[in-house]
């Protein structure tokens, strides 16, 4: 069974999928983590996270840090030998419980070799959401590096199981990105993926400021992959809100519980989860636990209905105009992409990316919706009206970076909190993500 096949089986019987951010060094950490996710009390999925180095292809600092005992943020799943993360699986990873390769990489083309190595089958990424926000890596390296990827992926059928790519379009910069471009950006990816070949697809969302017009935004995401991906398997998965996270445990459990209702309330089948150790440090594996379980409840107690239109209202009618504009630019959909960046059709806020028009800007309006104050040279004429903004400074910037923190947070302040997690609760234990 694929892993989309187990999402989609799972929401099918009723149940919504969580998932943790998890990566450690030593093949033993990363059993233990994967051995308690699976056994929490939630319907989940694994995840291996690699290490820094290895998402820049620095394997040698890798192999020194694994040959001299240094810790590292991940599993080095290059520089490991593929019989080492086997046995790591056995006993653990099976058609009950699949495990996802989480990077960050440009160039994954030996991360996408070993996964296949070891027997795994599902990542993520995406030749846009995997170069822009992440370093300098030229976007036309990046979308030839991507499509040798799927070669690669595809060859895993030889093995009698289908294999699982995930867009990370939906998350690009984490936050100010307004729901129609990362709407936009995650379908392009999709569609990138399944013209060369695959045919099991997540599509993400991340979680911005406003629950309603996150709701809109994933009836939006809905409403494309169903006219553009004809005859692929898909799933939607939303990623629990990825900017500054509040400091106190009150707060980030409300911003989960609400991560929660938002896949509940949109008919979402997946969940990544952040923990309430996000705005100081890595989280151990109980934090991870914790982070699971408090989001299974809200979701097996969830009677929230999503009251936005079914049909994604505006933010459909602009993901639909970025994704028009970007797809009649070529039919190959690489080229397309590197067109659309290129003229400024395609333009994300704030990223500093050099193949990044950078003429785009945004701003949350007075009802707490995520919009465009500079549309740049995107294709939105008539379709979203730039809304009247001051000029970005360095303090309307941070208050707008910070206006989710202050949401969740103020309160619980206001009433005389400790205000962040306790000192009984800042060793890390050598476990590292």
């Amino acid at each position: 069974m694929s892993f989309g096949e187990f999402v989609r089986r799972t929401h099918r019987a009723g149940s919504l999928v969580v998932q943790p951010r998890m990566g450690f060094g030593r093949p033993e950490q990363m059993r233990a983590g994967l051995v308690a996710t699976r056994n929490a009390d939630a319907v989940t999925v694994g995840t291996i996270t690699l290490d820094s180095y290895t998402r820049v292809g620095d394997l040698e600092s890798a192999e020194t840090a694994l040959r001299e005992g240094i810790g590292l943020n991940g599993y080095p799943i290059v520089t490991h030998h593929p019989e080492v993360t086997r046995l790591m699986l056995d006993g653990v990873s099976d058609v009950d419980y699949p495990v996802q390769v989480r990077h960050g990489s440009a160039r994954p083309q030996r991360i996408f070799g070993a996964l296949a190595a070891t027997g795994l089958h599902a990542t993520e990424g995406g030749p846009v959401s995997y170069c822009l926000p992440y370093g300098r890596t030229p976007l036309e390296e990046s979308v030839r590096n991507w499509a040798e990827c799927c070669e690669l992926l595809l060859r895993i059928r030889e093995t009698g199981v289908e294999p699982h790519l995930e867009t990370f379009g939906g998350c690009m910069m984490g936050q100010l990105c307004p729901p129609s471009q990362l709407v936009a950006i995650s379908v392009l990816e999709a569609l990138f993926f399944y013209r060369h070949g695959v045919r099991d697809i997540s599509v993400s969302y991340a979680q911005q400021i406003n629950l309603a017009q996150d709701q809109e935004a994933i009836h939006a995401l809905r409403r494309l992959c169903t006219e553009l991906l004809p005859g692929a398997d898909w799933h939607v998965v939303v990623y629990g809100y990825m900017g500054l996270y509040p400091t106190t445990p009150e707060g980030s459990l409300a911003l989960l519980a609400r991560a929660a209702e938002l896949a509940v309330s949109t008919g979402s089948e997946r969940l990544i989860v952040k923990t309430v150790a996000e705005a100081h440090r890595i989280p151990t594996v109980a934090e991870n636990i914790e982070a699971l379980e408090h989001a299974a409840r809200v979701a097996r107690g969830s009677s929230v209905a999503s009251g936005v239109d079914p049909d994604g209202g505006q933010v459909y009618r602009e993901a639909y105009a970025f994704v028009d504009a970007v797809l009649n630019g070529h039919e190959d959909i690489g080229r397309a992409l590197l067109l659309a960046f290129r003229r400024g059709l395609l333009d994300v806020p704030y990223c500093l990316h050099p193949d990044n028009a950078g003429r785009s800007r945004s701003n949350i309006d007075a009802e707490g919706r995520l919009g465009w104050s500079t549309l740049g040279s995107m294709p939105l004429a008539g379709v979203a009206e730039a809304g009247q903004a001051p000029a970005v400074t360095a303090a309307s910037l941070m208050r707008a970076l910070s206006f989710v923190q202050q949401e969740f947070d103020g309160p619980v302040l206001a009433a005389g909190s400790r205000g962040a997690v306790g000192d009984d609760r800042m060793t890390v234990k050598g476990e590292l993500r």
